[in-house]
């Protein structure tokens, strides 16, 4: 007879799982025994810490579309995986975190490791919940897929308590798995759009959010192209649109150019399509009137919930993405609106038109040799820091280029997700920036790429310094550097001890030479480019950060 571990990763292979990301531990030993049998097929890879597993779930849901796969002990192994479930939260990103839990028998004693996840996981999670009896296993599994994948995506907890999952068994798994298909906007909702698309002299699509799939992507840029409206990409979705395309106006996130905002500002119509309207998107919600913008707004978004909680639509639209993207191939509208497409892209073609800036290496070199060189399939990651302004505001992604960036601001983040992202696609080159403070968080998970042959090229950009945070001091307490200074190890010699090619890159003559050595090497590579601590962003010095608070 089987047992429930065994019976609950027979219950995830059904689904089509392929990949589990976790850090082991006693209170879920029958799940390590059932993932025992299935390597090849449903792979377990070992990580160094629960939060990098956690980040590796998230990002590989947020990629593949599919929930990304957590595995990992109760306690502090559950608390550590937190970050990853707040990731995905943010960034509508699909993934079960599976936890070990105390014997049912003996809750509420304060127990060893014992933790209320419904409590603790239940702001951050779209449904938590605990396996009561080993016969309810596949019934479970079966909702928080459902609930991971439909609607606006996003992650699950599950708690397995011991004496639950290993008790004895012989049911099956499900022999089929639940589709759910994306709401569609009706004929009337569109015959609106359509009528007030035709009264527009300036409108925009505001383009955003998770669950999109290629043909959806394609669909909106055709409409977009066929329309002749200007795109812009709401915070960290500017892979989801075409980059090239003379429609494609910006991403309008964290640090907008003013020349994004000002085609935000002077549009008199917004198309917005899953956006939700976080502060990142909206500068901080001080870019359209609240509670009811100047500009007609048609919202529409997969869940319900998102539309008019924060900015009252003209026209409320329920419906996924890619439905809607569909939708609007029939709703094509020849506004004259050439002029205004073309002075868009103009404004965002000006924001590449950067000043010099301090350092030994310059970036613009580095981001025009990445964009010329890099395969047309590449995923770029970052964590959190002034360092992914450049591969954010800097590279034009391309149709099949992949943008993993955490919408939560989460440090830490850029390795994990590479090395998901290397995992679910061996075949492509996955590129992270990271910040030398960045990069630490989770520099273990080095160890977790090596095992798992699953290496990426990384780029530290490394100005021995937590850089955002030092800007915001220098801003409002200059001179007073505190708490913000790094003392950093040898990157190289790290590298090299996880088996990592590794470089430091001193110059920017350096730079293209060490880059070609990183694409080559079969280990993966870390380069270690020397960045000056005075250079805050591409656009600000910290001398002209001074002067502008004298």
């Amino acid at each position: 007879m089987s047992h429930g571990g065994r019976l609950l990763v027979e219950c995830l292979q059904t689904y089509g799982a392929r990949h589990g990301f976790g850090v082991p531990g006693e209170s879920y030993l029958s799940v390590l025994d059932g993932l025992h049998d299935t390597k090849g097929a449903l792979d377990f890879i070992l990580c160094r810490n629960e939060g990098g597993a956690g980040f590796m779930a998230a990002a590989y849901g947020k990629l593949s579309g599919t929930p990304g796969l957590a595995f990992v002990t109760r306690g502090p192994g559950a608390t550590n995986a937190s970050i990853g479930v707040h990731t995905a939260m943010q960034d509508s990103a699909p993934m079960i975190l599976f936890v070990g839990q105390i014997d049912t028998r003996t809750r509420d004693r304060e127990m060893f490791q014992e933790v209320d996840y419904r409590a603790f996981f239940g702001p951050i999670a779209k449904w938590v919940t605990e396996v009561d009896h080993v016969e309810r296993i596949p019934e479970i599994i079966s909702r928080a897929w459902v609930t991971a994948t439909s609607g606006r995506p996003g992650p699950v907890v599950v708690a397995l308590p011991e004496n639950v999952i290993s008790a004895p068994t012989d049911l099956a798994a499900l022999s089929q798995t639940v589709r759910i298909p994306e709401p569609e906007a009706s004929a009337e909702a569109m015959a609106d759009v359509r009528k007030s698309l035709s009264k527009a002299k300036q409108p925009v699509i505001l383009m955003g959010g998770g669950g999109w799939t290629e043909t959806g992507c394609r669909d909106m840029q055709r409409f977009a192209e066929t329309s002749d409206i200007p795109v812009v990409a709401a915070f960290r979705y500017q892979d989801r649109f075409d980059n090239h395309s003379p429609v494609y106006a910006g991403e309008a996130g964290v640090g907008m150019l003013p020349q994004v905002r000002q085609t935000l500002t002077d549009s008199d119509l917004i198309l917005a399509v899953g956006v939700r309207f976080g502060e990142m998107t909206t500068a901080n919600h001080t870019l359209f009137d609240l509670p009811k913008m100047r500009q007609t707004l048609i919202h529409a978004h997969i869940s319900a919930a998102e539309i008019g909680k924060i900015y009252q639509p003209d026209i409320a639209i329920n419906a996924g993405p890619n439905a809607l993207a569909k939708a609007l191939m029939g709703c094509s509208v020849d506004g004259n609106w050439t002029t205004w497409r073309k002075d868009a892209r103009a404004r965002y073609e000006a924001t590449f038109d950067l000043p010099s800036h301090p350092g030994p290496v310059d970036m613009r070199a580095v981001m025009a040799h990445l964009q010329q060189h890099l395969p047309k399939d590449a995923i770029l990651t970052n964590g959190a820091g002034n360092f992914s302004i450049w591969n954010n505001k800097y590279f034009r992604y391309g149709t099949d280029q992949r943008l993993l960036a955490p919408q939560s601001g989460a440090m830490g983040y850029g390795l994990p997700a590479a090395i998901a992202a290397k995992v679910h696609h061996p075949e492509r080159t996955v590129l992270c920036f990271a910040g030398d403070g960045d990069f630490q968080m989770n520099a273990v998970e080095l160890g977790t790429a090596m095992q798992a042959n699953a290496q990426p090229i990384v780029m530290i950009l490394n100005n021995g310094s937590y850089g955002t945070i030092r800007m915001h001091q220098e801003k409002h307490y200059p001179h007073r550097v505190s708490g913000t200074e790094l003392q950093n190890p040898d990157f190289v010699a790290l590298a090299r001890a996880y088996g990592f090619h590794g470089e430091r890159v001193e110059t920017t003559e350096d730079f293209v030479p060490a880059f070609e050595r990183a694409m080559a090497s079969e280990t993966g590579a870390v380069l270690d480019i020397v960045m000056d601590e005075k250079a805050l962003t591409p656009r600000q010095s910290l001398a002209n950060l001074h002067a502008s608070n004298n």
